[in-house]
């Protein structure tokens, strides 16, 4: 075995456990999104299908309300969103950084609003047709989301959380420049700080295969799903 790559292994055994620490950090604050993304993103999209025009709720005040907030928190750069945060963080939590729980509230913020938008996207593309059949069969709003809406849309909505999983772990990265811990910690600190450009590229190389494998899984379920 050459040397170098004898030296290489040796600095990766080395720095293993800080690695694996990190993986652990950016694995809570993907959960939190992903958790906020399902139980408060995909209802924020669902309401913003059914108060827009023609829809079973139209409602032009909630549809521009819920809108603009959508707008604002996809727009906001996200690194900015985390420095004007930090306060607010640090006054009902305690701290704003060196905690991966600390931020997932900025993570959290902009996977309700990407995942909602991608929900409205998804519904708005189902035919029709669909909806109605639905209204002829006189169905409640919410036999309308679950059993028609969902049910027709859920190969695109696997597509479209899949998307948004691999912008949260761009995200959750960029903690890493703030202090907020996670893989993008790691390779700043050990990596890019110290001037170890193999560390930093072997950081860079887990989140690129952790993306990849994010994909393949979530195109192949969101196949398996597809129906049509």
């Amino acid at each position: 075995m050459p040397e170098a790559l004898q030296v290489y292994i040796q600095r990766v055994i080395e720095y293993a456990p800080r690695l694996g620490e990190s993986l652990y950090e950016t694995g809570i604050m993907m959960i939190f999104a992903m958790v906020a993304a399902i139980l408060l993103g995909l209802p924020l999209g669902t309401l913003l299908y059914l108060a827009s025009k023609g829809k079973p709720l139209e409602n032009k005040f909630l549809y521009q309300v819920a809108n603009i907030f959508v707008n604002i928190v996809r727009s906001f750069p996200f690194l900015l969103l985390v420095v004007v945060m930090q306060p607010l963080i640090r006054y009902f939590y305690g701290r704003a950084t060196g905690d991966p729980v600390a931020a997932s509230f900025p993570m959290m913020l902009i996977a309700i609003a990407l995942y909602a938008r991608f929900v409205e996207q998804s519904l708005h593309d189902i035919p029709k047709g669909v909806l109605e059949t639905a209204r002829s069969m006189g169905v409640t709003t919410p036999q309308l989301v679950w059993k028609f809406l969902y049910v027709e849309a859920r190969s695109s909505l696997i597509i479209g959380f899949t998307t948004a999983f691999v912008s949260f772990i761009s995200y959750s990265t960029i903690m890493g420049v703030v202090g907020g811990g996670g893989i993008g910690d790691f390779a700043i600190r050990y990596g890019y700080q110290r001037y170890e450009t193999d560390i930093m590229y072997s950081a860079i190389a887990v989140i690129i295969v952790f993306v990849i494998i994010a994909q393949w899984l979530g195109l192949k379920l969101a196949a398996r799903l597809d129906k049509r």
